[in-house]
């Protein structure tokens, strides 16, 4: 039948492996061990194959990966929803989706299937959570000037949501400066009581505190059980755990670290195809019945999962295939747990081998890291913005075929001199590696030998910045873009015979897409 989940385990064994069938309302029984054969490297490899061979992918932070046993649970997903949809959306969108949100349920602790809701990711859980405080704003529950807390760190999709929801509708924004490098969790733990101790002058209530479980750039785990527990003893109204990069990656028990919104992508280290994640609230919170997604549909008013459930005709395959990247983590030896206490080890492992290469440093201790680490570049590389840190990252994808997020430390510590390499120039740039199963030690390794070969060269960032010349002509091009004025007249390059530019390629090459792009755009000429 159309509405039947995907080929796999029947509900017998859906249920074996502690994940509901969908045709229910709790949270599936307790997992039954069983007799399993343990994935092998080849198998590995297959469920993987459909990755780019040619690059060292060594950034699975940004969008993660899915197996390819799970994208064809996906496509059959979307093969049954374009074969009749009306049967789909009337009889089996709902059932799957229930499926999925018991399977999170179980997985991360929740007290009911009712307290978790599937969302396309966690930029989305915050508009949820910021919605409502912005609402409160506006009705006159919080009083203009009320504080909000956010880690300086916090992603920047979440920092402009903040700004969007809750600094618009009156809210006093304070910032929690967290150092990094960071040598340990009490370092953490200081600064944020500092931080809510300024967010609280004055007698001022700090209506929401959001605090993420681990940062994204730069990656450092927070210690949010403790956070959460600083927040209950200070009078923090509500506090939302941004954990975008947790699961998978860290343990999650969403009743033991307390918060009253915790949210996690299933996309980025859970197997999941792009894009689902899950946002819990707790039952017992009055709050949880006024959360209401942005988008809103038919099913508003009916409840947070419900209206999650459906904003309207798009592709719900991702949400429906969480029991799918379950099964997929059991083969391996102990589950997620074991496949995340092996990537914690592995990128240490590779991170350490980086370090004594460079002559550099971690950016945080093993115990504040998960599958991530950021590992300090050799200064003489000369990062000195985030403009900077981009060429450098294009450069090693083009160039190199490494793929790698590069992180500028634009914090000086004020009375505190930069961190310095083992030649005494001072690092202000990161790479943050990450490991997930499909990595491999040739992947670190020539991360490595592409950042040994730019310093053996004498390569610095200054080399990649636009000229005099090339912003006269970038601001030129970009003026005859702006007014229409010969849009089609091509720019030449003098250098590189044959070579054409168009005005916005010119453009684009002097945003910074490498040496020789960059090299020839400030060699162009207006025809």
């Amino acid at each position: 039948m159309a509405s039947d989940p995907p080929p796999g385990p029947d509900d017998a064994a859906a249920a074996e492996n502690g994940h509901d069938n969908g045709h229910g309302n709790g949270n599936g029984p307790s997992p039954a061990k069983r007799p399993r054969a343990v994935i092998s490297a080849a198998e590995i490899r297959a469920e993987f194959a459909h990755h780019d061979a040619a690059v060292a992918r060594i950034n699975n932070g940004s969008f993660g990966c899915c197996p390819a046993s799970v994208l064809a649970a996906q496509a059959h997903w979307q093969r049954v929803f374009l074969a009749q949809p009306d049967a789909f959306y009337f009889h089996g969108l709902q059932q799957g989706v229930l499926r999925s949100r018991a399977a999170v349920a179980q997985t991360v602790g929740a007290g009911d299937v009712s307290e978790v809701s599937l969302v396309d990711n966690a930029t989305t859980a915050a508009a949820i959570v910021l919605q409502h405080a912005a609402w409160s704003f506006a009705e006159g529950h919080f009083a203009r000037g009320d504080a909000v807390l956010m880690l300086h760190y916090a992603y920047g999709a979440v920092k402009k949501s903040i700004q969007a929801y809750v600094a618009r509708a009156g809210a006093t924004v304070v910032e929690v400066p967290l150092p990094f490098p960071v040598a340990s969790a009490d370092a953490i733990i200081a600064e944020f009581r500092a931080a809510l101790a300024v967010a609280k002058a004055g007698g001022r209530r700090v209506r929401l505190a959001v605090i993420d479980h681990i940062t994204s750039m730069p990656s450092v785990v927070i210690p949010v059980k403790e956070i959460v527990a600083i927040c209950r003893e200070e009078g923090v109204d509500k506090v939302f755990v941004d954990a975008a990069h947790s699961i998978g990656q860290v343990p999650v028990d969403v009743h033991d670290i307390g918060a009253d919104f915790y949210t996690s992508n299933l996309h980025k280290w859970f197997f999941c195809p792009p894009a689902v994640a899950f946002l819990h609230t707790r039952k017992d919170d009055p709050v949880a019945s006024q959360l209401h997604h942005p988008v809103v549909s038919h099913e508003y008013g009916n409840g947070l999962p419900m209206e999650s459930g459906w904003i309207g005709t798009r592709d719900y395959s991702a949400q429906l295939v969480v029991p799918e990247a379950i099964d997929f983590v059991n083969r391996f030896e102990g589950g997620i747990e074991g496949i995340r206490i092996r990537n914690h080890e592995k990128v240490i492992e590779m991170g350490r081998m980086l370090t004594e290469a460079w002559g550099t440093f971690l950016g945080s201790p093993p115990e504040l890291c998960g599958s991530m680490v950021m590992v300090g570049m050799p200064g003489c590389l000369g990062i000195e913005s985030d403009d900077d840190a981009m060429r450098v990252r294009t450069i090693l994808r083009k160039d190199f075929q490494v793929e790698v997020p590069i992180y500028y430390n634009s914090r000086r510590v004020e009375g505190q001199e930069m961190t310095k390499d083992k030649n005494g120039d001072a690092v202000t740039g990161y790479v943050r590696i990450s490991h997930q199963v499909y990595n491999v030690r040739e992947d670190y390794e020539r991360l490595r030998d592409a950042v040994n070969k730019l310093v053996s060269e004498g390569f610095t960032s200054s080399k990649l910045r636009p000229s005099a010349k090339l912003l006269s002509i970038a601001l030129a091009t970009v003026v005859t873009v702006i007014v229409g004025r010969s849009s089609n007249k091509k720019l030449r390059c003098n250098d590189l015979p044959c070579r054409q530019h168009t005005t916005e390629e010119a453009v684009a090459d002097y945003l910074g897409v490498g040496r020789v792009n960059a090299a020839s755009a400030a060699s162009c000429i207006m025809m």
